[in-house]
């Protein structure tokens, strides 16, 4: 099974997704993600700022690479030190914010490092919120642009506390160095980009094709639902392909075919939604393995690869519901 770096966040709406009986929950994938995931939101203090002590980065010196930084020298700050190592030119990092980067993590007194995502070659997807990572990489990468490869320690009061984290052999008195390359970032108002498809199909329903943050229209034909899932580009992205076991950060809106009326919409929670295409109905999973990151896309689900008979309590799903959305896939990993 491959390692997961973080814990991702999934927002209580996807329950209108989640597989029904479907035995590969999340829960034993979280239990393998070491730091520097939070199990608890913080209590602690917003703390103070400041430019060092930090180790120095001795070889992979470039964004992107594998960076080897030195064991730090005499006592760490007791508050977070923060270096801008490479200033990057892109968009800033704010607070909520869904960031997509490479990381090494070590401790400050040996210099063992306890996780990387370039090892893994995946950069890890995590949203900047209480309770949903350290308060040290919230404050560390808060104001930050995309571009950018950011050092910072923290220490315990902004980590694991005083009770470490014994699965990555974090001891509660151990200062945290951490090294960060940013690739991107995303909020509740990103979009797809990329080459928009001509939707020619007057039997399939269509799909708005405005990059501005705003939900998309879905117009459903008055025609029968199709037996067979449908799964089409409405904008053609040039990222990564999607994989079957890849996790997904996502804007999405969905209807149903039966009066086109909307039952969920990351739009309208004004927040983005990150899952594992193992943990989703079967017409998301298969319709979107195989489409490139940055795309939006026309899925449509059938009953058979929906809910059928057993459609989500409390829902507006009826039984047997032909399901339509348009899916912006903003990241994978």
């Amino acid at each position: 099974m491959r390692r997961r770096s973080l814990l991702l966040s999934v927002p209580a709406g996807l329950v209108t997704l989640a597989a029904c009986g479907n035995d590969k929950s999340g829960s034993s994938k979280a239990s393998e993600s070491p730091s520097p995931s939070a199990s608890v939101p913080s209590s602690a203090p917003s703390p103070k700022i400041v430019s060092g002590p930090l180790p120095e980065i001795t070889a992979g010196t470039k964004f992107g690479e594998k960076p080897t930084v030195a064991k730090g020298s005499g006592a760490p700050s007791k508050d977070i030190a923060v270096k801008t190592v490479i200033a990057g030119g892109g968009r800033t990092i704010a607070e909520n914010d869904y960031v997509q980067a490479h990381y090494l993590g070590q401790i400050w007194d040996t210099g063992k490092i306890f996780d990387n995502s370039y090892d893994r070659k995946a950069p890890l997807i995590i949203q900047l919120s209480q309770g949903t990572i350290i308060d040290g990489w919230r404050y560390a990468l808060e104001g930050k642009k995309v571009g950018s490869r950011v050092e910072f320690s923290v220490p315990p009061t902004w980590g694991y506390g005083t009770q470490g984290n014994a699965q990555a052999g974090i001891k509660g008195t151990d200062t945290l160095v951490f090294v960060v390359d940013v690739q991107n970032t995303f909020n509740s108002k990103s979009s797809a980009q990329g080459r928009t498809v001509p939707q020619n199909n007057a039997g399939l329903p269509e799909v708005g094709t405005n990059t501005d943050g705003a939900a998309p229209s879905i117009t459903v034909p008055k025609a029968a639902a199709p037996k067979k899932l449908v799964a089409d580009y409405v904008i053609e992205g040039d990222g990564p392909v999607v994989k079957a076991e890849s996790t997904v950060l996502v804007q999405y809106k969905g209807v149903l075919w039966d009066g086109g009326k909307e039952f969920d919409s990351t739009y309208q929670r004004d927040t983005l939604a990150s899952f594992s295409l193992q943990q989703v109905v079967k017409g998301w999973a298969e319709g979107l393995t195989g489409k490139k990151v940055g795309s939006r896309v026309l899925v449509v689900v059938p009953p058979s690869l929906g809910y059928g008979d057993n459609p989500p309590p409390g829902s507006d799903i009826k039984k047997d519901s032909t399901l339509v959305f348009s899916v912006d896939i903003l990241a994978a990993m």
